[in-house]
């Protein structure tokens, strides 16, 4: 079963970007999840939100 949340060192290799950057990108990213009203854990976010976000990949709504 895949992970349901991706951490900074996978964000880093998948975005070829530093360590403290993808921290970065994590943090902006659980803000707007908090602000929707969902619980965040530091340092990692959701692996489908992440997709979303990064790369406009969503389920086909029926």
């Amino acid at each position: 079963m895949e992970n349901k949340f991706i951490r900074a060192e996978e964000v880093a290799q998948e975005l070829s970007v530093s360590k403290p950057y993808a921290y970065k990108l994590i943090r902006q990213l659980n803000e707007e999840l908090k602000e929707k009203g969902f619980i965040t854990i530091t340092g990692r976010v959701n692996r489908q939100y992440f997709y979303e976000r990064l790369y406009g990949a969503r389920k086909e709504e029926k």
